[in-house]
């Protein structure tokens, strides 16, 4: 079997379990033509139990508009900001501190 070519690759970041065909995943996918509604389905199913952290996914689209995605690990920011338990950072980065974390909550975010 002859390997499929590679036509794009997309990086986008969504929340996880909440991915719609609305933007950035419409903006992203459909000047590909891939179908929207299946990666929304294959990411969200693939994501659920993680619901609500931000997810990078890089999708790899065929020339034949097919396409496969891997999920990456979430931002560090992102995986500070919950723990700290923190809606979102500092306004004045550097100069106000917002929230603290354990260095077991650092040891934590850094196996994953």
């Amino acid at each position: 079997m002859a390997k499929k070519k590679v036509a794009a690759i997309v990086k986008i970041q969504i929340p996880a379990g909440k991915a719609t065909p609305a933007p950035p995943v419409g903006t992203a996918l459909g000047p590909h033509g891939i179908a929207i509604m299946d990666f929304v389905k294959a990411y969200n199913a693939a994501t659920e139990a993680q619901a609500g952290t931000i997810i990078p996914v890089e999708i790899t689209i065929f020339e034949d508009r097919s396409f496969t995605f891997i999920l990456k690990t979430p931002p560090t920011p992102v995986l500070l900001r919950e723990k700290a338990g923190l809606p979102k950072g500092s306004q004045t980065p550097g100069k106000a501190v917002v929230g603290t974390v354990t260095e077991a909550q650092i040891e934590e975010i850094a196996k994953i």
